[in-house]
């Protein structure tokens, strides 16, 4: 287990984001096809309400004041909790939720334990850390890198080792994606040097503010000179995008 600020990181850069954070209908397809059958889920680190389907009984799950502030009126009814002491029932869902949410985790066996206690199936979508490589952000904002919910942050094969794995689906980031989770902008480096977008992405909202601001300013340079392009250019053809989110279906 490790000390998890990201409960007190979330209470100070939630301020809008649920203009920054809107979810993507594509993704949202891929996750509801996964639901199943599912007519009771539980969405675990549900922040703003994302992706939670309306045609099911869902109840949300959010640590922090502020994201729960941010729930729409019309949105799922919600309690304050944590992921490793969900307060449930055995088997009270048909499904559990958890997307994009795994690395804030203070204890990940904990919280996927709790998954599988009050639910038969679990659909999770995270990003595989494995594949941090294959992304241009992170040349400009290395230290997000070192933020001990990206060091410690899980993979595909750390579930396999905690839950029943049934299928694993790439979900390839469309170049328009409008949820502004970090590789949502993988075709629009502009984007990133908007404050509200970096304070949208937990790794980078964590970062010194002078720190976020020095790798604002290296990006807008090489924007400007051409440099981005001249090294990732050939993005900008591309519709869609593998950078290493998956979901899981397991249970």
């Amino acid at each position: 287990m490790r000390e998890d600020p990201i409960g007190q990181l979330y209470e100070t850069i939630c301020t809008g984001y649920a203009a920054v954070r809107r979810p993507d209908a594509r993704i949202e397809r891929l996750i509801h096809a996964a639901l199943g059958d599912a007519r009771t889920v539980v969405n675990v680190g549900a922040g703003t309400g994302n992706y939670e389907p309306v045609d099911r009984r869902v109840v949300a799950v959010e640590p922090s004041v502020e994201m729960l502030a941010q729930r729409p009126p019309d949105a799922a009814p919600a309690v304050q909790a944590v992921a490793e002491a969900l307060p449930f029932s055995d088997l009270t869902f048909d499904a559990a939720l958890a997307t994009l949410t795994l690395h804030h985790w203070s204890d990940l066996s904990a919280g996927l334990g709790e998954l599988r206690r009050v639910a038969q199936r679990q659909i999770i979508l995270l990003f595989e850390p494995s594949m941090n490589h294959r992304f241009w952000l992170w040349d400009y904002f290395p230290q997000a890198l070192t933020m001990a919910s990206d060091v410690e942050a899980p993979g595909v094969a750390d579930l396999r080792n905690r839950l029943q794995i049934r299928s694993v689906t790439t979900v390839p980031i469309p170049a328009d994606c409008t949820d502004g989770f970090a590789g949502a902008n993988w075709r629009r480096p502009e984007a990133y040097l908007e404050a509200s977008v970096r304070e949208g992405i937990s790794s980078i909202a964590q970062l010194p503010p002078e720190v976020a601001a020095l790798g604002a300013g290296h990006l807008a340079r090489d924007i400007s000179s051409g440099t981005w392009d001249s090294r990732y250019g050939a993005l900008r053809a591309l519709t869609e995008y593998d950078l290493g989110y998956r979901l899981v279906v397991a249970g």
